[in-house]
């Protein structure tokens, strides 16, 4: 990663994915490498895979997601923890749908 122009922000606690930013001057992105078969790689894909299905929770989340960024504009940690509860409130719906479904994780399309 470092070879093609990202940082490593070691001061990510989570030990099971990595986190990289951009190198400073270069447009704003964010990578996170996740540990295969851990959590943190299952998580994301489970959320992504419910989402795409489930269309009617779009508008509640993406409301969320604009009230929080126009009201902690500068605050990074308390936009994420604004998520939070709605995040675990979608992921236990996605848990039962998963195992509703038999819902397993594939390669990342990413």
């Amino acid at each position: 990663m470092k070879a093609i122009g990202y940082v490593w922000r070691s001061s990510n606690p989570e030990l099971a994915k990595r986190y990289f930013r951009e190198s400073p001057g270069q447009e704003r992105t964010h990578i996170h490498v996740r540990r295969l078969g851990s959590w943190h790689e299952q998580w994301p894909l489970l959320f992504r895979d419910y989402m795409r299905i489930h269309v009617e929770e779009h508008e509640p989340y993406v409301d969320l997601k604009r009230r929080l960024a126009a009201r902690f504009q500068n605050d990074r940690v308390a936009y994420t923890t604004g998520k939070e509860d709605h995040l675990w409130q979608i992921i236990r719906r996605a848990d039962r749908w998963a195992a509703a479904t038999g819902w397993m994780s594939r390669v990342s399309d990413a």
